[in-house]
């Protein structure tokens, strides 16, 4: 299994779990908070979260009425990809 696959896998079980987002934390904790003060993680855990959430009832609060997705829906959905990618690739380099 390649770790793409692994990574899908687990991100379906989180999913099915009703942890998608605290499945993601514990990966960034895993990840990137090796040594951090207990602080310092609890006030991360909260930025995390409310990132999350934000983002959840953005997207919930703009789309457009009915049950299939507008154009407008997935150029809105497109756009916030293309900011989150960004992110990633400014990121990349800066991670330990």
């Amino acid at each position: 299994m390649t770790p793409k696959e692994l990574a899908d896998n687990l991100t379906r079980e989180c999913i099915d779990r009703g942890q998608i987002i605290e499945g993601g934390w514990r990966a960034l904790e895993i990840l990137m908070l090796q040594g951090v003060s207990d602080v310092q993680r609890t006030e991360m855990r909260k930025a995390y979260f409310f990132g999350a959430q934000h983002l959840w009832a953005s997207i919930m609060g703009i789309l457009e009425p009915g049950t299939e997705p507008t154009d407008l829906d997935l150029e809105r959905m497109s756009k916030i990809n293309a900011e989150l990618e960004k992110f990633v690739e400014e990121m990349k380099g800066t991670v330990k």
